[in-house]
């Protein structure tokens, strides 16, 4: 093959829209625009939620809550689905993502007391609660915080 030979796949190339050509071409007289106003316009000069001067939509809401721009974004996981991991496994941020338990590792992980914890598994993550916590030690591992 050679480069005069090449050529776009059939059907992924479309001639471009030749308005205002006569009426023969279909696109002729108002080429598409309709008869006057404010869209039939040169410049077409109407931003992105413009509703002709009413009071737009997203101004009419009210606004609700607060957004907290610093703060951190905690993945938390129940103290129950720790059971997947072997006996005498460590666990930590990495072991969570590659077992499915965690998808996205953002600004922390915490693990939360909900659920029984049969395995003896020393785990490093960010936080834990009380309860969590004194789960793991009672089934024989280490709860070690990074």
């Amino acid at each position: 093959m050679k480069l005069h030979e090449l050529s776009p796949v059939e059907g992924s190339k479309k001639d471009a829209k030749r308005i205002g050509r006569g009426h023969g071409s279909g696109w002729g007289k108002t080429s598409g625009k309709g008869h006057k106003g404010q869209k039939a316009r040169a410049g077409r000069g109407m931003r992105v939620g413009f509703e002709g001067g009413q009071m737009p939509l997203q101004r009419r809401i009210p606004k609700r809550g607060f957004n907290n721009i610093f703060a951190k974004e905690i993945v938390s996981i129940n103290v129950g689905s720790l059971n997947r991991f072997e006996d005498g496994a460590v666990v930590d941020a990495a072991a969570l993502v590659e077992a499915g338990l965690v998808k996205n590792y953002f600004d922390g992980i915490k693990i939360l007391g909900n659920g029984e914890l049969k395995k003896n598994i020393t785990v490093k993550v960010d936080a834990y609660s009380e309860s969590a916590k004194a789960k793991i030690e009672a089934a024989g591992g280490k709860a070690e915080v990074i």
